[in-house]
């Protein structure tokens, strides 16, 4: 009898977890945005945070292409720079208001993804991915040329937007948790939006596409629409991300445009879970807390943060996220 009261317990607690699993899945917008409510209050300081939240948003756009579609793209950074450049441009030299500066920023990245993804869905498997890193580098050497307007090899500076300047209130995004509910708004949308086109009948045109491209196509779909239309919402989703890294950090840096941020989209997606909706969070969050730890004991975190990855890959090839729903499906 007492043998079995600790393996009953186990029951419990594992029916428990599972049941709570289940139902962040069945709720997932509101899941989400109740741990990112709460998420600064966990993290020693609230910059982070808002880094979390921005590069979850970027691993979320990339997920629809690369999680629910299936297709591996390296250029990603071409629409997060795109919209970083094209939102500091704008405060910068113009002295428009942020909002609209937001707006535009995610207009260019549409724009950038619609030309791209005009000429890359023309391809398949890995000529898919090469043609986006080639383009993208393409982008990134354009804006490095135009240093007048996006400060070359040092980056745009000057993108102070610190006042909301909103009807009625007063606040200033030098207090760090104003700012990260500032960009958690942006983030509650997009997230709410994302969902929206997940349930939609498009959304489960995209998991045929991944599941099987050939039947899709017998059934009517058009492949090549389909694909290029997936594309350019992904870009908005990382345009929108890369509008609020610039007024987080009031500079873009060039390396905003670089293909190692592809990678790191690559990699936030692989370890929180492709094709998962919490997945890219999750990764955003691994990811970016290993480096702010272990930059505390080496310079070379990337050694280890590396080995870690291969770890995950090897042993959690679902991700965090995903092996988590998958322990609960059972």
């Amino acid at each position: 009898m007492t043998l079995s009261n600790p393996q009953e317990e186990l029951n419990v607690s594992g029916r428990r977890l599972a049941a709570a699993v289940a139902l962040m899945a069945r709720h997932r917008v509101a899941a989400v945005l109740g741990f990112l409510l709460i998420f600064p209050f966990l993290l020693p300081y609230e910059a982070l945070a808002v880094n979390i939240l921005i590069y979850g948003l970027f691993a979320l756009g990339f997920n629809m292409v690369f999680g629910y579609m299936g297709v591996l793209s390296f250029g990603h950074a071409a629409f997060f720079g795109l919209g970083s450049y094209a939102t500091g441009i704008v405060i910068v030299h113009y002295g428009i208001h942020w909002l609209p500066a937001i707006v535009i920023g995610v207009v260019a990245a549409g724009i950038g993804a619609a030309v791209i993804g005009a000429l890359a869905t023309r391809t398949r498997g890995i000529y898919f991915a090469m043609v986006t890193l080639a383009l993208s580098q393409c982008v990134y050497y354009l804006v490095y040329q135009l240093e007048d307007l996006s400060g070359g090899e040092n980056g745009l500076r000057g993108v102070d937007v610190y006042d909301l300047g909103l009807p009625g209130l007063e606040l200033t995004l030098l207090d760090p948790l104003t700012k990260y509910y500032f960009v958690f708004v942006f983030v509650a949308l997009a997230v709410w939006m994302f969902s929206r086109i997940l349930a939609s009948p498009f959304g489960a045109v995209l998991e045929a596409l991944r599941e099987n491209e050939s039947r899709a196509r017998a059934c009517g779909t058009n492949v090549a629409m389909s694909k290029w239309l997936a594309f350019v919402i992904s870009g908005l989703f990382c345009g929108l991300a890369g509008a609020l890294n610039a007024i987080h950090l009031t500079i873009v840096p060039i390396e905003s445009l670089h293909y190692h941020t592809s990678g790191l989209a690559v990699m936030m997606s692989l370890l929180g879970g492709m094709g998962t909706f919490f997945g890219p969070f999750v990764g955003a969050l691994t990811f970016l807390v290993l480096e702010d730890v272990i930059t505390l004991v080496t310079v070379h975190w990337q050694l280890f943060v590396g080995a870690l990855f291969v770890f995950f890959i090897l042993f959690f090839p679902r991700g965090i996220w995903g092996t988590l729903l998958r322990w609960a499906s059972r």
